[in-house]
């Protein structure tokens, strides 16, 4: 299904009855990244799922977003389509996009953070000597006498630049960089609703370390690790991940 948030074509899909959940993707996945969630819930609850715009059949935003451009789009996404006291899951930058919505807007009535961005990581000696050779290397392709400025600025971030970056191109490359450098730590404590923190252990994306700073600042917060998951830990360790939300939802499922 399709609907039209300020002019940009969301695409987003939804079933079951009962009280409403809300699925939100990471960065550069869609729906079906969610579908494992999905159905352990469709039939006790009514779940949306959205595309987040830039991202599987939803349009790009006309200008670099940031995390809270995000979540305006999504709160309106949510009212437009009457959704209330919303169950929220977020996952990887999805978890960006429910802090902010679950702090700021209010929107949550529980809320599951799943191998969450938000935090800003620390930064070692090592990151510091990456990110010089790094412009080093810039400088240097700058240099080169064959192509022009943008040519030679797309072929050396083809080159070095992350996974994510290579995949991302014009406004949500800019979007990229926006949403990876938004420090949502002083939200945390404004969320007043029960909150299930779910991280892999062998999560680099989003280290554990991230979960537990978390857990430290959300009044009302859990910390759950699932062993030998990465940073999909929801799929890496699926039975134990279904088990764990089935408890904590187990007062909110709609009786079958």
């Amino acid at each position: 299904m399709n609907i039209d948030i300020d002019g940009l074509n969301i695409n987003y899909i939804y079933e079951g009855k009962g009280k409403d959940v809300l699925l939100l993707h990471g960065w550069g996945c869609s729906i079906q990244t969610m579908m494992p969630i999905f159905n352990i819930l469709k039939n006790r609850f009514r779940v949306t799922v959205p595309d987040l715009p830039g991202f599987g059949e939803s349009d790009t935003p006309k200008k670099p977003w940031n995390s809270y451009d995000y979540a305006e789009c999504i709160y309106k996404f949510a009212e437009k389509l009457n959704l209330k006291k919303i169950i929220i899951f977020g996952h990887s930058h999805g978890g960006r996009i429910s802090i902010i919505l679950s702090s700021k807007y209010n929107l949550a009535d529980k809320l599951i953070l799943i191998d969450s961005a938000g935090i800003i990581p620390k930064r070692t000696a090592k990151y510091y000597i990456k990110v010089y050779w790094f412009k080093l290397l810039k400088r240097i392709y700058l240099l080169l006498p064959s192509g022009n400025k943008e040519e030679k600025l797309n072929k050396f971030y083809k080159k070095y630049g992350s996974r994510d970056y290579r995949d991302s191109d014009g406004v949500m490359r800019q979007t990229m960089v926006k949403v990876i450098n938004d420090n949502l730590l002083s939200l945390l404590r404004n969320i007043k609703v029960p909150t299930l923190l779910i991280w892999g252990e062998n999560d680099e994306d989003t280290p554990v370390y991230m979960g537990k700073i978390m857990e430290e600042n959300i009044p009302d917060s859990g910390l759950v690790t699932l062993k030998g998951a990465g940073h999909y830990s929801y799929i890496d360790n699926y039975e134990q991940f279904r088990a764990i939300i089935n408890v904590f939802l187990k007062d909110d499922r709609r009786d079958i």
